[in-house]
C-alpha cells in the first residue's frame, strides 16, 4: 500500500497529515494522561506500525506517556517511501496459529511478564478490540485484567471462550466507559498496594 501511495506522488508528510485527522476520543486521551500521571507503565502493542502510531500519539500529545511501542517497524527509504516491516522475521514461524505471521502479541506479553517478574509481580491491564488481541489475553494471569471493546472481535472471542480466560474481564463501549473503568481499576490497585 505504501508503495502504491508513493507511486501516486504521496509523500510521507502527506501520510502524516492524513493520520493527524484520525480522531481519538477526548476521554481516551484523558485516560492515557491520567494513567500515566498515576505512575502506570503504559505500552502500546499493536499490529499497525511505528510511523502510524507515533504520528497519531504525538499529534494528540500523548506519545510521551508510553514507555514502549511494540509494533511493525518502519523507515523512510532513499526515495522518500515509507517502508513497513514485520515485527517477527517472516522466514521463521513464531509458532502461534492465533496470530498473523508478522506479530504474535502473546509472545510479546510473555516477554513483558518475564522481564517484569524479575522486579516483582506487576498487574497487567490489557485493552484491545481485535482478533489479534485474543492470544495475549490468554497469557494474562489471575489478578490481571482485560478490557475488550464490546461487540468487537476480542469481546466476541472472550464471550465464546470465557473458561480459557484467567484475567478479570471488564468490557467497554465508548471513550467515557473506557476512562471510567480503567481509572477505577487503577484506583483499586493503588489502594491495595
Amino acid at each position: 500500500m505504501m508503495e502504491e501511495l508513493h507511486s501516486q506522488g504521496k509523500t510521507v508528510e502527506d501520510i502524516a497529515e492524513c493520520l493527524k485527522r484520525i480522531p481519538l476520543h477526548p476521554r481516551v486521551i484523558a485516560a492515557i494522561k491520567s494513567a500515566h500521571a498515576l505512575g502506570c507503565d503504559l505500552k502500546v502493542l499493536s499490529d499497525a506500525n511505528q510511523f502510524f502510531i507515533e504520528t497519531i500519539l504525538k499529534h494528540h500529545g500523548v506519545l510521551g506517556c508510553f514507555s514502549e511501542i511494540v509494533t511493525n517497524p518502519t523507515f523512510v527509504d532513499g526515495e522518500g517511501r515509507l517502508r513497513i516491516f514485520p515485527y517477527h522475521d517472516l522466514t521463521s514461524s513464531h509458532g502461534c496459529n492465533l496470530c498473523p505471521p508478522n506479530l504474535c502479541k502473546g509472545l510479546v506479553i510473555e516477554h513483558f511478564q518475564t522481564n517484569i517478574s524479575e522486579n516483582g509481580k506487576k498487574i497487567f491491564i490489557y485493552l484491545g478490540d481485535g482478533n489479534g488481541d485474543f492470544c495475549p489475553t490468554l497469557k494474562l494471569d489471575e489478578g490481571d485484567y482485560v478490557m475488550p471493546r464490546k461487540n468487537f472481535p476480542l469481546w466476541e472471542r472472550i464471550s465464546n471462550s470465557s473458561l480459557c480466560i484467567k484475567a478479570k474481564v471488564h468490557e467497554w463501549s465508548n471513550g467515557e466507559q473506557l476512562e471510567r473503568i480503567l481509572l477505577q481499576l487503577i484506583d483499586t490497585l493503588l489502594k491495595t498496594r
